[in-house]
C-alpha cells in the first residue's frame, strides 16, 4: 500500500467542516488522489468503534446461519435486497467483456443487501423495485446495528460528495439535488469456503473484476488480504490501516467528469492462508444517486471543441444494465471502456 505512484492514496481527515485552507487542502488531495487511483483510504471519519464492532458481530451472526436458512432471505425478482448465496453473480459481467462465453456464475462470496426504500421517501411515489423494502434477520440486534452503520456511512459519503464538489470546481451543493433520494444500499459481504469442498480450479474467485456502479462507495473491510485494485495496469493488494475505510469512485462519476476521475477496476481473489482458504468479510456502502436523476457530463471536464465520452444515462437505466450483466449475463453494451482497462491489464 502506497501513497506515491501505487495503487492507493490515504487522506487523513474527510470532515467538510474546518477551517478554508483545510477545505482546500483536502480538495486538491482528493482531486489528485481521483486523478491518479480513484481509490482512497480515509482516517478521522468519524464512525465510533463501538458502532463498527457491533456491525461487525451483527454480520457474523447472520452469515453462521446455515445455508437453507440464509436461503429463505432470497427476494425473487431480481430485487436488490436480501440474501445472495455463493455462485450466483459473476460482477465481471457488469462490463461488456465474457458474456457470450459464460456459462457459469464463479464468485464464491455471499451477501446480504439493505437499502434505501420507498417509505423511507413516502411523499416521491418511488418505484418499490428499485426501492424496495428490507427484509431483517432474526439474529440478535442485527437491525439496529446494521441500521446504525447505515447511517453513519451514508454520512461519510455526503461528506464527501461535498469535498467532490470542492475538488471539481462546482458549486456548494452540486451533488444535493441528485442525492436528495439516492439508490443508497449497503452490500454485507462474507468470503468463505466449507473446507474440503471446493477445489480451486482456475476460475473460481472471491468477487470478479468489476467497477462499482454509483457515485462512491465507502468500504469498510476487515484486513485479510485478497482486495486488488489495478492501478499503472497492475493488479495490486490492498488492506486497510486500522480504523480506516477504504473510498472508491463508482462508475457514474467516471462519465460524469468525463474520466477526469476514473473509477477503479477492482477484484477479491481468494484469501489463501498456509494454503487453505481464509475467511474474509467486508461491507460496502454504495452512495448511487437518485434512480430518476440524469448524469450529463460536466462541462468543465471537457476540453473546448470536443465531444464528451458519454451520452447522458439515468442513474436507473445505468444501475439496471450493470445489475443485468452480473446477474442475468445480458452484455453491457455501455460498458465498453471498463472492459478494455480489464483487457489492457491481462485481467
Amino acid at each position: 500500500m502506497t501513497t506515491g505512484g501505487g495503487s492507493i492514496q490515504s487522506i487523513r481527515r474527510v470532515k467538510s467542516g474546518g477551517s478554508a485552507e483545510d477545505r482546500a487542502r483536502v480538495a486538491a488531495e482528493i482531486d489528485e488522489a481521483c486523478r491518479r487511483v480513484g481509490f482512497i483510504q480515509i482516517l478521522g471519519h468519524g464512525i465510533p468503534t463501538a458502532t463498527t464492532d457491533a456491525f461487525a458481530s451483527a454480520m457474523d451472526g447472520f452469515f453462521a446461519l446455515d445455508l437453507e436458512t440464509k436461503k429463505t432471505f432470497i427476494v425473487p425478482g431480481g430485487s436488490n435486497r436480501g440474501f445472495t448465496p455463493p455462485k450466483a453473480e459473476s460482477l465481471s459481467l457488469s462490463l461488456s467483456l465474457g458474456v457470450e462465453s459464460a456459462t457459469r456464475m464463479n464468485d464464491f462470496f455471499e451477501a446480504f443487501n439493505v437499502g434505501a426504500s420507498a417509505s423511507d421517501f413516502p411523499a416521491l411515489g418511488l418505484d418499490p423495485h428499485i426501492y424496495a423494502e428490507n427484509l431483517w434477520p432474526e439474529v440478535d440486534g442485527y437491525q439496529t446495528a446494521i441500521e446504525a452503520y447505515f447511517s453513519e456511512a451514508a454520512r461519510v459519503a455526503r461528506s464527501l460528495t461535498d469535498i467532490f464538489a470542492a475538488a471539481l470546481g462546482l458549486e456548494a451543493g452540486f451533488f444535493d439535488a441528485v442525492t436528495d433520494h439516492s439508490i443508497d444500499v449497503l452490500r454485507m459481504n462474507n468470503y468463505a469456503l466449507p473446507p474440503g469442498s471446493i477445489d480451486l480450479d482456475g476460475d473460481l474467485i472471491g468477487m470478479s473484476e468489476h467497477t462499482d456502479f454509483g457515485i462512491v462507495t465507502v468500504l469498510w473491510a476487515d484486513r485479510v488480504k485478497g482486495l486488488q485494485v489495478l492501478g499503472e495496469g497492475i493488479w495490486h493488494d490492498v488492506s486497510p490501516a486500522d480504523g480506516a475505510l477504504l473510498i472508491n469512485l463508482g462508475y457514474l462519476t467516471a462519465r460524469w467528469t468525463n474520466e477526469r476521475w476514473m473509477s477503479t477496476l477492482h477484484r477479491v481473489k481468494p484469501p489463501i492462508v498456509d494454503g487453505t482458504i481464509a475467511r474474509r468479510r467486508s461491507a460496502a456502502f454504495f452512495h448511487d444517486g437518485n434512480a430518476d436523476a440524469t448524469i450529463t457530463t460536466i462541462p468543465s471536464c471537457v476540453e473546448p471543441g470536443a465531444v464528451p465520452l458519454y451520452p447522458p444515462i439515468t442513474v436507473g437505466e445505468h444501475i439496471a444494465r450493470k445489475l443485468a450483466g452480473s446477474r442475468a449475463g445480458t452484455r453491457n453494451e455501455s460498458a465498453e471502456r471498463e472492459a478494455a482497462r480489464v483487457v489492457a491489464a491481462g485481467g
